[in-house]
């Protein structure tokens, strides 16, 4: 009787055991390393800028620090082509492609918007090869990359004794990421959100 006592508790025990573990695991989802030769194709794309497959956990944080996703691939596009060109490639890969496309600015996101969980994060503050312009006159505007620093922006139109209209009171964050959100600012009641006073947007897709 002693015996089979212990080998139910044991069973029972066992049980448990699985069970916390399966709770446990519930809330765990396994990310999708893509295979090698997935990885050496975006090697293979004509780029003005590179891709970088090292050192890979900066682009895992963000400003919220509640998520961290390890992209495979963190791309410094030369220009608005290499953009296309990578949206593109990932986009022929088909539907059951694993790999994703985030935008990063300065990774001021709070939830892991700016992250690729095993995907390819853009680091758009490297598009530099779009500089920044001032058109004053009558209808003064400023042509300025999504990558570009609302600080930035300040200062280039200072010179010409223009400012933007609507900006946020943190202004270390990029144009295309505040943009994303409608730019939301002291202003705002005046003169709108940011996203209201932008005359024109490039949208880059893969088709560009």
């Amino acid at each position: 009787l002693f015996l089979t006592y212990r080998r139910a508790m044991k069973q029972l025990v066992l049980q448990y055991l699985k069970l916390f573990l399966l709770l446990g695991l519930s809330g765990v989802t396994t990310e999708h390393v893509p295979k090698y030769d997935v990885l050496a194709s975006l090697g293979t794309l004509p780029l003005d800028g590179h891709f970088s497959f090292h050192d890979l956990p900066a682009a895992a944080r963000d400003f919220g620090n509640l998520s961290s996703f390890p992209p495979v691939a963190v791309l410094h596009p030369g220009s608005v082509a290499d953009i296309a060109r990578t949206v593109r490639h990932v986009f022929l890969m088909g539907e059951h492609s694993t790999l994703t496309v985030a935008a990063r600015g300065h990774g001021h996101s709070l939830y892991g918007q700016s992250q690729a969980a095993g995907g390819i994060v853009i680091r758009m503050e490297s598009l530099q090869s779009v500089k920044m312009q001032v058109h004053p006159g009558a209808s003064p505007y400023v042509d300025a990359s999504g990558g570009e620093l609302w600080i930035n922006v300040l200062k280039k139109t200072l010179k010409y004794g223009l400012a933007p209209k609507s900006w946020t009171d943190y202004l270390h964050l990029t144009v295309g990421g505040t943009l994303s959100n409608a730019g939301v600012s002291g202003q705002t009641f005046r003169h709108g959100p940011q996203i209201s006073n932008v005359n024109e947007l490039e949208i880059v897709t893969g088709m560009n």
